[in-house]
């Protein structure tokens, strides 16, 4: 008679990774991740945060929002700290149009701001002819229409509001948008003719009598400088509560303004 008793299976010794080659994987997460982000960084979405009021009330102090890095192509400036393959000019690019919200590195060499992120609107593109005259823009020898409508209400405390004349700018094509007023007979009221030079930009604030734009010390802006068109803001703060203060968070945040478009 055949035994045919199989004879017992030895249990499969449970393999595992080294300890030293586990840190290898760990190490190539992180910087897989890190070389996606740098990538979305770069070529497709940049967050942006408003430090000044500059732009009123279109944008806010403590507002954030998403830059669209591609939207007028790419030079050096689209990559961290300015430093890039394309040494001069843009690659893919196209043209801004009036009235678009941009961010752009500040052109001016004798400005303390020199190469820092601003946030202006796109008002003169090359070739146009910008002036100011008792606060009414002109383009091209054509004032653009200007509407006054209900004012800009802003808390100066828990007790005090400040009334700001705002007014409605339509520019050719139909772009409108709102800017404020502050001071009547301000200082950049009135300005000379600038004279968009061939591959440059003309630069204002929405706050008109409170914005370092091209009517002071940016001056025309080159289209290599631009970074991006300003699309989305997904947060905003008022700035009441500190990072720490966090049982004041939901009392400081904006919520009307998060996930709006920007006109």
């Amino acid at each position: 008679m055949t035994d045919t008793t199989q004879p017992p299976k030895t249990p499969a010794k449970e393999t595992s990774k080294p300890q030293g080659e586990s840190w290898v994987e760990t190490v190539k997460t992180v910087v897989y991740a890190l070389l996606i982000a740098a990538a979305i960084r770069t070529f497709f979405f940049q967050p942006f945060n408003i430090p000044s009021g500059s732009m009123e009330a279109t944008l806010l102090v403590g507002d954030y929002l998403f830059v669209e890095k591609y939207a007028y192509g790419f030079s050096r400036y689209s990559f961290p700290f300015g430093i890039g393959p394309i040494p001069q000019g843009r690659i893919f690019g196209s043209s801004p149009e009036r009235g678009d919200v941009v961010v752009f590195k500040m052109p001016n060499e004798n400005s303390p701001d020199y190469m820092k992120d601003f946030i202006k609107r796109v008002i003169g593109l090359p070739g146009d002819r910008i002036q100011m005259i008792a606060g009414q823009v002109y383009l091209n020898g054509k004032p653009i229409p200007k509407e006054r409508v209900s004012d800009y209400v802003e808390a100066i405390d828990a007790y005090t509001q400040n009334h700001v004349a705002r007014f409605k700018e339509t520019l050719p094509g139909g772009k409108s948008y709102y800017v404020l007023d502050r001071n009547p007979d301000g200082d950049l009221d009135n300005t000379q003719v600038f004279v968009v030079p061939p591959g440059h930009f003309f630069m204002m604030g929405d706050n008109r009598d409170n914005s370092d734009d091209s009517r002071r010390d940016v001056g025309f802006v080159p289209a290599q400088n631009l970074v991006g068109k300003a699309r989305i803001l997904f947060f905003s703060t008022d700035g009441s509560a500190h990072f720490w203060e966090f049982w004041k968070w939901p009392s400081a945040v904006r919520y009307g303004r998060i996930f709006s478009l920007i006109q």
